[in-house]
């Protein structure tokens, strides 16, 4: 069984800059879809980055798009999203989603696997 768990939440300042980490136990994420979704207190939650399997990004959030990076530490079986300028919107669980055939999808029923979440806290 392949379990996926995020790191790096914390309470930030608006302005500041945190790195999320998702990790898998069992098996490798190399060749995977790895999608980064979030959702805030009573909203919908929302995808907001991939990277297929190939490397390819793909953005699903228009307002983040700017502001994120998505990469793979192969060494260490995980994949990182960094995000700068953190502002209040932005306080939400974090969640990190794997889909084996590498393929992206801004759907979150298309993966195949989930982790529990990692919590995001932007305040001053």
């Amino acid at each position: 069984q392949s379990q996926l768990v995020e790191s790096g939440g914390d309470v930030v300042q608006p302005g500041g800059t945190l790195r999320l980490s998702c990790t898998a136990s069992g098996s490798t994420l190399n060749y995977d879809g790895i999608g980064w979704f979030r959702q805030a207190p009573g909203k919908e939650r929302e995808g907001i980055v991939c990277i297929s399997g190939s490397h390819k990004r793909y953005d699903y959030a228009r307002s983040l798009k700017a502001r994120v990076t998505i990469s793979r530490d192969n060494a260490k079986n995980a994949v990182l999203l960094e995000m700068n300028n953190l502002q209040s919107e932005d306080t939400a669980l974090y969640y990190c989603a794997r889909r084996r055939s590498g393929i992206c999808s801004d759907s979150w029923s298309a993966y195949d696997y989930w982790g529990q979440g990692t919590q995001v806290t932007v305040s001053s």
